[in-house]
């Protein structure tokens, strides 16, 4: 009977050895990296939150906008009739021309305040909007800060200098204070 012996390399009994002794560094790396991971997620959707607001109100500043032109051309329509109509009367000898008038400046004042009153709105719908994108700068930051750290943890695995591993942690620092500082 034949028995089958497994002859093992050097490299094999290495990856081994160390998949059994896990390296404390090792282990902290990969802490380290799970917990910036996250905290990369949550300053991210927070990023993302606060353009969402932006784009929200920055939209609406737009269309109170449209309304406002809308409304100022429809007044100008009107004080156009009204003119023309002032104008035209004594040559018409229009009976009811006063009325009509009347009438028209009477929808002109209502259209213009109207107006007025939508570009107010859209002025400040438009300062809601650069409010809620404010905190976006500093979170862009502080998520370009973890990714800094992460992307120095990654290295400090591979050539295990822990000074980078140092620097890994004052970069994520940097970021977590800077996400803290959007919110305040």
């Amino acid at each position: 009977m034949s028995e089958e012996y497994e002859v093992r390399g050097p490299h094999e009994e290495a990856v081994e050895h160390r998949a059994e002794h896990r390296e404390p560094l090792a282990q902290q790396i990969a802490l380290f990296s799970a917990v910036l991971a996250t905290i990369g997620a949550v300053v991210s959707l927070l990023g993302g939150h606060t353009q969402n607001d932006a784009l929200y109100y920055k939209n609406e500043a737009v269309l109170l906008k449209a309304r406002a032109s809308d409304n100022w051309s429809y007044y100008q329509a009107e004080e156009i009739k009204r003119h023309l109509l002032e104008a035209t009367a004594p040559l018409s000898h229009d009976a009811g021309a006063a009325a009509k008038i009347a009438s028209y400046a009477a929808r002109s004042r209502i259209l213009q305040a109207d107006a007025q009153a939508l570009d107010h709105r859209s002025e400040e719908a438009d300062a809601e909007s650069q409010h809620a994108l404010h905190p976006h700068v500093k979170l862009s930051v502080a998520m370009t800060f973890v990714q800094i750290a992460i992307a120095l943890a990654s290295i400090t695995a591979l050539t295990r200098r822990r000074w980078l591993f140092a620097l890994a942690g004052a970069s994520a620092a940097i970021g977590c204070v800077l996400a803290l500082v959007a919110w305040s």
